[in-house]
């Protein structure tokens, strides 16, 4: 598990985050377009290779998660990015992930960036679950996580992923 400099209890977190990951998903694909400007809950995007640094965002009323990267090898892959607000808009979550499971690309740099939250959860995968297999988490030093990024941890990353979890606590405002 990872979790941001001691801000949550990791084992605390591992009890949540399905229950929650489960009720933000079924929220948005229930009641898209319910923050102003809204795009779609879940969006295809290509991971391309090449060396290239590219980049995909998506936002949700004020709260936005960018995912860039650089891969090489192999061809297009097709990834998804979901975003979604908890109904109390207490929290934001993006997930970013290949839905075949494994990536085959070799990814020399990733970061995801939340704007509008702090993320209190993050976790990332080297391979996402399909099928009967399950999600493989990348080593705690292959990854670092700051109160608003997620990524790879340079000479220690070793080139796989497949999946990206956030969960990040919105600001409230006070009566």
């Amino acid at each position: 598990m990872a979790a941001p400099t001691g801000r949550s209890g990791g084992r605390a977190w591992a009890a949540l985050l399905p229950a929650a990951l489960l009720c933000l998903a079924t929220r948005a694909a229930a009641e898209p377009g319910t923050a102003p400007g809204a795009a779609p809950s879940t969006a295809e995007f290509d991971v391309r290779p090449g060396g290239e640094v590219h980049s995909f965002s998506r936002s949700l009323g004020d709260y936005g998660c960018t995912f860039t990267y650089s891969a090489q090898g192999g061809t297009n892959e097709q990834w998804q990015m979901n975003v979604g607000v908890s109904e109390d808009n207490g929290l934001f979550s993006c997930s970013i992930w290949r839905p075949q499971g494994k990536s085959y690309l070799f990814f020399t740099q990733f970061k995801a960036e939340v704007k509008g939250a702090k993320i209190e959860y993050a976790m990332a995968y080297s391979q996402a679950a399909v099928g009967a297999q399950s999600d493989i988490p990348l080593k705690q030093e292959e990854f670092e996580i700051t109160e608003t990024t997620v990524s790879h941890r340079e000479g220690k990353f070793r080139f796989e992923l497949s999946k990206l979890v956030i969960v990040a606590k919105t600001p409230r405002d006070e009566l």
